[in-house]
């Protein structure tokens, strides 16, 4: 997601992907039998559970020339109420860092490999904003990026109102060679509704579901790690960016502040055996 995405626009045109009018999604037929490993419904009232959330902190532009300062375990930009976990993006007018956020991780808290991740989640609205659900590997096995690897489950970017979009990342596969994994899909009413953000991760194949419906699958064409990293442990971030290289690319609405990305649950299956 947040390592270097200024491709994704031009990436759909370029390589077709580019969703054009409502993507003809279809239902899961995945047979299946999955079993769950860790989860946090946000039961609870304060900041997100320590045991299973941690942050990452600081205003560095996180490779993409964003603005945000991440915060550490303050409330302003990660708060549990009443069953919703807000991860929320501020103007505080305040200097270099007047833009704070979260970003939140679960490396070393939960890592997984292979399996189900299903993120219920409302949407910030306004343009500027770039939230995103996204696993990186716990360790660099392979490498820096993109050589070990990533997953973006679900990104957004607030002037492309009615898209979200789902991604893979490798040696072999990224924007700067050309042979970037992406694709865009219609999603109705994200900000004013929940949705579900799923990826099914198997030794085969990545698949990408919005609302339990399959909208893009990468098969693994079982070559080396430079086309396929995923074989390894993966964490899962959660956070929403300001600006930046794609975020940003039509300026950002100082109006829309403070605006939150709101998340119902977090649940990740593994594979019954």
């Amino acid at each position: 997601m947040k390592i270097s995405v200024l491709f994704k626009i031009t990436t759909c045109i370029l390589t077709g992907c580019m969703w054009c009018g409502v993507v003809q999604a279809q239902a899961s037929k995945s047979k299946k039998k999955w079993i769950l490993a860790w989860k946090d419904e946000f039961n609870y009232n304060g900041l997100p559970d320590s045991s299973r959330w941690s942050y990452q902190t600081g205003r560095s532009g996180w490779g993409n020339n964003e603005l945000q300062h991440y915060t550490n375990a303050d409330t302003g930009n990660a708060n549990v109420k009443d069953g919703i976990l807000y991860i929320t993006a501020r103007n505080t007018g305040e200097g270099e860092n007047k833009y704070t956020s979260a970003r939140l991780v679960t490396q070393y808290k939960g890592d997984w490999k292979y399996g189900k991740l299903e993120v219920r989640a409302r949407l910030p609205k306004g343009r500027g904003l770039w939230p995103a659900i996204w696993m990186l590997p716990t360790e660099n096995k392979y490498g820096g990026w993109p050589a070990s690897g990533e997953i973006d489950v679900m990104e957004h970017v607030g002037y492309m109102k009615d898209s979200i979009f789902g991604s893979l990342h490798s040696k072999s596969y990224n924007h700067v060679i050309g042979t970037q994994k992406t694709k865009g899909v219609f999603i109705s009413n994200p900000y004013d509704q929940f949705h579900i953000y799923t990826v099914e991760w198997t030794p085969d194949a990545i698949t990408f579901l919005l609302d339990n419906k399959v909208y893009y699958h990468v098969a693994n064409e079982h070559k080396t790690y430079a086309e396929w990293p995923f074989d390894k442990k993966f964490f899962l971030l959660l956070n929403i960016a300001v600006g930046g290289n794609w975020g940003g690319k039509e300026g950002i609405d100082e109006s829309v502040f403070p605006s939150a990305m709101e998340v119902d649950y977090v649940r990740m299956y593994k594979l019954a055996r």
